[in-house]
């Protein structure tokens, strides 16, 4: 058994893939963990795979590189395949436009140590922007994600506790066997799928089972990993339809820890702090919403948010039908 996994979720990631793979290949302060890297292909259809043979040719054998295919589109398939068949009890995710610290491999581990009781922690997220970010980015940067903190932060404790913030899939670490006992293999939010965001949340959804079960989730600030972001995720369109899935899938991440007959009080609470929400953000910004694309983005995350129990329940009695 080894130390730890770094697994990466590739979809047509080729043109970020070497840079990664090189920074793994140069992690220090690792003589005495053994751990491999972890490559799972989404069904990609540019040559991820054949520059993940180029790499395998070169890399060292005591850290293996391995390739495994998920022919399931959707982040979470690509995730339950790394989590089957990682040969270690953490397993650090990166996507393929995350680019980790020299260290970030040791800095995980040593956390993992001195924290026995945490299930999952997350890293500081820089972003690598391929033009300037449009203004008001700062309201939706940790969406992208883009993760800056000066110090660690419990997630389960606290403030944080009480409004569910909980750390991104990118740079995500975990203890493999808390995944497979609490979080379930067929996850109701799927990821990006192909171009649709329509089932965004998969990462929260997750996290959601294990703070149900009891777990600690954290912030490690001496994680660090690059995010390359590209001029095309600050297009108006995208933005809407990100943000658009986000709010979609949220009555379903609000409600796991609720029992069933909890939930209809529960969404009809959040039904009426996002109506507030979404009338605010109008009075205040709606003149700027034709010129802004964050802001028309943040208003469409509050209205997807109010209708996502109408939009669950429509779904419940497609599957019904």
């Amino acid at each position: 058994m080894l130390d730890f996994c770094v697994a990466i979720r590739t979809y047509n990631g080729e043109k970020h893939l070497p840079e990664i793979l090189d920074a793994l290949r140069s992690q220090t302060g690792l003589n005495d963990i053994t751990w491999e890297v972890l490559i799972v292909d989404n069904r990609s259809t540019d040559r991820s795979a054949s520059i993940v043979r180029e790499y395998q040719t070169q890399w060292s054998a005591t850290n293996p590189l391995r390739y495994s295919f998920e022919p399931i589109q959707g982040s979470s398939f690509a995730r339950r395949r790394a989590i089957e068949e990682a040969n270690a009890p953490l397993i650090g995710f990166l996507d393929d436009d995350n680019v980790p610290a020299v260290d970030w491999v040791r800095a995980a581990v040593d956390f993992a140590k001195i924290h026995p009781d945490v299930a999952a922690f997350g890293s500081q997220i820089h972003g690598k922007f391929e033009v300037s970010p449009p203004p008001h980015f700062g309201h939706i940067s940790g969406f992208l994600p883009v993760v800056e903190r000066k110090t660690s932060v419990c997630f389960t404790a606290g403030v944080y506790n009480k409004i569910n913030m909980l750390p991104p899939g990118a740079g995500l670490v975990i203890r493999r066997q808390v995944w497979l006992d609490c979080v379930p293999a067929d996850l109701s939010l799927k990821g990006p799928v192909g171009q649709s965001l329509n089932k965004k949340g998969e990462d929260i959804e997750a996290l959601m089972h294990i703070k149900k079960a009891g777990w600690h989730i954290w912030f490690n600030a001496d994680m660090h990993i690059d995010h390359h972001i590209p001029k095309t995720r600050f297009e108006r369109a995208y933005l809407l339809r990100f943000f658009r899935g986000v709010g979609l899938g949220r009555y379903h991440t609000r409600t796991i820890s609720y029992l069933a007959w909890q939930k209809p009080f529960i969404a009809a609470a959040y039904m009426v702090s996002d109506f507030r929400k979404m009338a605010n953000h109008w009075f205040k910004y709606h003149r700027q919403f034709p010129t802004d694309a964050v802001l028309a983005s943040e208003f469409e995350l509050y209205r997807s948010s109010f209708i996502s129990p109408l939009y669950r329940l429509k779904q419940a009695l497609f599957e019904t039908n």
